[in-house]
């Protein structure tokens, strides 16, 4: 029987927030030494995070934060609702949020290098893998630059963290305007600010597709051209959020809106967990 404590074995699931079996057991293997045993049950985890890499995550949580030139929002994803919305994995969220926030970081990529506590973000997510059980992964994060900024954090359910997460960032004075459609994004979900804003080739497939519906459908020739405008208008408003139709009022376009209350949009962000 390896000689160590039970404050031993204390401090090391206390550091690692493993269970009381394994870290009995890496306790046992490192032969009472509490450096080694901690060694052991990270490489542990490590070998463990390997074998999770092909499986999917579908969990996970939405969070952002403000500075004074950007916000920041991001999406952690992990496999289960049970790990979602437990302690550590929301610290967890908290801890990577603001490394990126304070990083300016952009993308993935730059994301998982930022430093973070004593290593990286990346160590940081396998690290909690390990304890935690599960594939985690930062799947997406965007910086939206700008003066004023308008958070909308949707929870789906009141025992998980916010699964929908919209940033907008905008000129203007009304908060309560700006925020409803922070709202409607999360909701409506547009790909794009303004229809000029939708690539062109993806405009041009939606035209070919409508066009070859309407002749499909025996629509007369001479007709056509108006027909099929009028369907790639109706594309504009899925994808487009200026030219959607408000949320709280159908009659009224979010342009219009915003151009009542005095606001102008300069950018925005939405995730959705496991979207």
């Amino acid at each position: 029987m390896a000689d160590f404590s039970l404050e031993d074995l204390k401090t090391l699931r206390e550091r690692l927030g493993t269970g009381m079996v394994d870290s009995k057991n890496a306790l046992v293997e490192a032969g009472g030494d509490l450096e080694k045993a901690t060694e052991i049950l990270r490489l542990k985890g490590a070998k463990s995070n390997a074998k999770r890499s092909d499986r999917s995550t579908s969990e996970g949580l939405v969070a952002a934060v403000e500075s004074a030139t950007a916000t920041t929002l991001i999406e952690l994803a992990c496999e289960t609702d049970f790990v979602a919305k437990s302690e550590k994995f929301i610290n967890l969220g908290n801890l990577v949020l603001q490394a990126l926030a304070d990083s300016g970081a952009e993308t993935v990529d730059m994301a998982l290098a930022t430093k973070a506590g004593s290593g990286t973000v990346e160590s940081a997510i396998s690290e909690e893998a390990a304890i935690l059980g599960e594939k985690i992964e930062l799947r997406r994060i965007a910086r939206i630059p700008g003066d004023k900024f308008s958070v909308y954090l949707h929870r789906t359910s009141k025992d998980l963290p916010p699964q929908v997460g919209v940033v907008v960032s905008y000129a203007g004075d009304d908060t309560e305007t700006i925020r409803s459609v922070a709202q409607h994004i999360s909701f409506a979900d547009p790909q794009y600010l303004s229809k000029d804003d939708v690539p062109s080739d993806l405009v041009d497939n939606e035209r070919r597709i409508v066009e070859e519906i309407s002749r499909g459908e025996g629509k007369p020739d001479a007709a056509l051209p108006k027909i099929v405008e009028g369907r790639v208008g109706a594309y504009f408003k899925q994808v487009a959020l200026l030219e959607q139709d408000f949320a709280k009022d159908n009659k009224l376009s979010v342009s219009k809106v915003l151009a009542d209350a005095g606001l102008t949009i300069t950018g925005f962000a939405r995730f959705k967990v496991g979207a």
